[in-house]
């Protein structure tokens, strides 16, 4: 694990339009259905004003610590003042400190256990907003590396 400080990043993708949960594997279902529709909808390249083509899915407005519903986004970071297109949605990931690990291995076991040691870790997060960076290293599923950042 890597401390680090962040600048803020402006994203557009799609939101979740619910809060979802851990408990009960809860939460692997509506993220993977999520990332089915940013698939299946072709948000990527529906997305204007891209900075890279990473692809960022963030964790944020946590009603509490991993075990109390939060609200999940998956989308890419743009310029600053790039409009919203019809059926996306925004959100701003503030600067600040992070905490960053990569997960390495197959997709999607390898965020999943990487996510299992973060629950069970005694890191002080801050929960404000936390994302998995997936980027070139992540193109090949049976051998990625996902950079994920915690708030802390």
């Amino acid at each position: 694990m890597e401390k680090m400080s962040r600048d803020g990043m402006q994203l557009i993708g799609i939101a979740l339009p619910h809060k979802t949960f851990n408990a009960n594997g809860q939460s692997a279902i509506d993220c993977g259905n999520h990332w089915m529709a940013f698939e299946k909808e072709n948000v990527f390249n529906r997305i204007p004003g891209k900075v890279n083509n990473n692809v960022y899915a963030v964790y944020y407005d946590y009603d509490g610590d991993h075990t109390q519903p939060y609200r999940y986004f998956i989308g890419c970071a743009v310029a600053p003042g790039t409009a919203v297109p019809e059926g996306l949605d925004a959100l701003e990931i503030p600067g600040g400190e992070f905490v960053k690990l990569t997960a390495k291995g197959v997709m999607p076991d390898c965020v999943g256990a990487a996510w299992q040691n973060i629950w069970q870790s005694d890191l002080q997060r801050a929960y404000r907003f936390d994302f998995e960076q997936y980027d070139e290293r992540s193109a090949d599923w049976q051998q990625v590396e996902v950079d994920i950042f915690l708030s802390v």
